[in-house]
């Protein structure tokens, strides 16, 4: 059973991990600031649920479980809500969303 959750917790880590990687060059490659925020907010999500359950499996200890599912509650609430409230911003400050028209219109003289 050792085994079980021992390959179970180390999929859920790599694939959370992987995850990650992919938000990260999401925001590095995508090119206007709603783009980003959704390549970080989409995967945050999911990359915690999956890396915080695969320590949950990890632990020994119920009560570092109950901290780790206190944690997984939390963030699950509060990192869209992050992201709302800075896409929300962006727009009261008529920050624009990036349009293919638009790269064209500018590289003509």
């Amino acid at each position: 059973m050792s085994l079980v959750l021992d390959l179970l917790s180390g999929l859920l880590l790599v694939s959370g991990a992987i995850l990650v990687i992919i938000s990260g060059i999401g925001v590095l490659r995508f090119p206007d600031f709603y783009s980003r925020i959704q390549a970080a907010g989409m995967t945050d999500t999911l990359c915690m649920i999956l890396i915080l359950g695969g320590l949950m499996l990890q632990s020994d200890s119920l009560s570092v479980v109950a901290k780790l599912l206190f944690t997984l509650v939390f963030l699950f609430f509060t990192a869209p809500a992050a992201s709302h409230a800075l896409t929300k911003a962006a727009r009261q400050r008529k920050l624009s969303p990036w349009r293919p028209d638009k790269e064209s219109e500018s590289s003509q003289p």
